[in-house]
């Protein structure tokens, strides 16, 4: 009988990096995505890294709560990496990135140079820095979008190039949290713009709430775009649910009211 070979750090580290990428009805084997890191893995087949994601879900809190069980078998080496990422989002999105673009025969620099451009007037820990913020704000972006189905939360509407990956909490307000996906909603760049400045929110009950002025304005574009939503539900993300302490922080200090 064939010994399974362990799976090794690294290769959790790109499953996990899969796994906040991609929506989750797409974890099984035959998902192009599956099978593309399948391919660069080469010791691992579809069927290997479909599991490793059940794995995943397994130890994640949202699908927890939902009922869903996954697999269990690979639970005690997955739930470390569940841990660490918990603990450090930023080192560790940066590190499965950098993992990634290794076993893609390329460098972080070239994967994401017009992410980075301008970046290579820097020099040491200041160009570092500037580089892992950059790459993790794109991670961040791919994480909202698999987790909202690339759809905008207001409106359903899919086309990228107009959709924002944006934060609850502002990212200069909140170290901690700004690769946190429970920070992250995905907006059009109308109502992305409309959030940031406080003319609409949304509650714990997760319903849009626009303010009292733009309710009472006559204007038909405000009437249309703006107050013709408030009370209605945003569209519910795969997993990662807005984080109910992070809305009620932004009606507090950010709303119009």
């Amino acid at each position: 009988m064939v010994k399974r070979k362990l799976w090794s750090r690294e290769e959790l580290i790109l499953a996990f990096n899969l796994y906040l990428k991609i929506p989750f009805g797409k974890i099984h084997h035959t998902a192009k995505e599956v099978i593309e890191l399948s391919d660069l893995m080469k010791d691992r087949n579809p069927n290997a890294v479909s599991m490793r994601l059940s794995n995943f879900a397994s130890v994640d809190p949202y699908h927890q709560k939902r009922g869903v069980v996954g697999l269990k078998g690979g639970i005690k080496q997955v739930q470390p990496i569940w841990d660490e990422f918990n603990n450090n989002k930023e080192e560790l999105i940066f590190e499965s990135e950098r993992i990634l673009a290794e076993i893609q025969q390329t460098s972080i620099e070239k994967k994401y140079e017009k992410v980075l451009k301008g970046t290579d007037i820097l020099e040491g820990k200041t160009k570092l820095r500037e580089v892992k913020t950059r790459v993790n704000q794109d991670v961040f972006r791919q994480i909202v979008l698999a987790n909202y189905n690339n759809k905008c939360a207001f409106t359903g509407f899919n086309n990228p190039d107009f959709l924002i990956a944006s934060h609850i909490i502002p990212w200069s307000k909140d170290k901690e949290n700004r690769l946190n996906p429970q920070n992250g909603l995905l907006l059009n760049n109308l109502h992305d713009k409309a959030f940031e400045n406080g003319y609409l929110a949304i509650n714990k009950n997760f319903q849009i709430v626009i303010c009292s002025d733009f309710r009472k304005s006559d204007d038909k574009f405000i009437q249309n775009y703006f107050a013709s939503f408030h009370k209605k539900e945003i569209r519910r993300p795969e997993r990662f649910l807005p984080n109910i302490q992070f809305l009620e922080k932004h009606i507090e200090e950010i709303f119009l009211g």
